[in-house]
This record gives C-alpha cells, structure tokens and sequence, in this order.
C-alpha cells in the first residue's frame, strides 16, 4: 500500500524529472558537439521534442492535481464555502469532460498510428509512442480530477474540512 500512496503522490514528479534531465543533457550535449566538436547528433533535437511533449501532458496532470490551472478568482469572491466549491465543481466537471474527449481520441488515434507502423525519422521509434503521451497524460488528468470531485463531495457532506 505504501507503494501505491508513494506512486499516488509523486508518479508526475518522477516522470516529469526523468524527462527534463533527459532534455538537458541530450541537448547540452548537442551544443558541446556542435560548438566544440563541430559535429552534430542526427537524433538530440527529436529526442528532446518527445520529452517535451510528454513533459507537456504529465505537465497537465500535476497541475490538475495541484490545483494550479488557471481560473477566474474573482467568480469566487462572490461565493461563500459551499457556493466556491461548487462553482469549483463545476470547473473540474467541464475540465473532465475536456479530459476524457482528448483521452479517447487520443487513444484511437495512437492505436491507428501503432496499427500503421508509422517510425520516427532519427530514432526510429514507433511514432504512436510519441502520440500516448496524450491519452495517458489526459487520463492522469481525469484520475485527478475525479480525485478532486470525491473531495469536494465530501466536503459538501460535511464530512471533510472546507480548504
């Protein structure tokens, strides 16, 4: 259980730090090889835009997590507890809803992309692998998001601190 806590609280994390080092290090070393070396890697630049588009999906799932997407706080200043969780409810079932259509299309969009057998130019990696960044991420997102609504549904019950 321990592990599913730790998992439940820092998988993000993990990845997002897993994939910023990747990027600076491949692309450092890029630019030690083409200012010092004279010689460029054929590979460094795609590599670096895959961990950033996974950095971006992971991104939107610690940020969802966090509560650190951007609202409109001034809609909450007109509301007292129950009315701001709410209203706060709301925002996270559109958001949801967003979620969960990117996560679907995503998916039958990187199953066809696998299907089709489709290979990055330099890596050589099946380009679907770059695509499930998407479902994943926004399906990282709608676990968090559904984690948020249990929350707040027991805060309305009472049975939980208003934060």
């Amino acid at each position: 259980m321990k592990i599913v806590k730790w998992l439940d609280e820092h998988f993000e994390e993990l990845f997002l730090c897993l994939f910023s080092f990747i990027m600076v290090v491949v692309i450092g070393f890029q630019v030690f090889m083409r200012y010092v070396l004279q010689d460029s890697l054929s590979w460094s630049e795609e590599l670096a835009r895959y961990c950033f588009i996974w950095l971006v999906y992971l991104g939107i799932s610690l940020g969802a997590k966090k509560k650190r997407h951007m609202s409109v706080d001034i809609a909450f200043l007109a509301f007292k507890d129950q009315g701001k969780i709410i209203l706060s409810m709301i925002g996270n079932l559109l958001f949801l809803a967003f979620a969960l259509f990117v996560f679907i299309n995503g998916y039958q969009v990187t199953i066809k992309l696998l299907t089709w057998g489709q290979s990055s130019p330099a890596l050589n990696i099946p380009v679907g692998f770059v695509y499930l960044a998407g479902p994943i991420g926004m399906g990282l997102t709608a676990i968090r998001l559904l984690q948020q609504l249990f929350q707040q549904i027991k805060m309305l019950m009472g049975k939980e601190a208003v934060q």
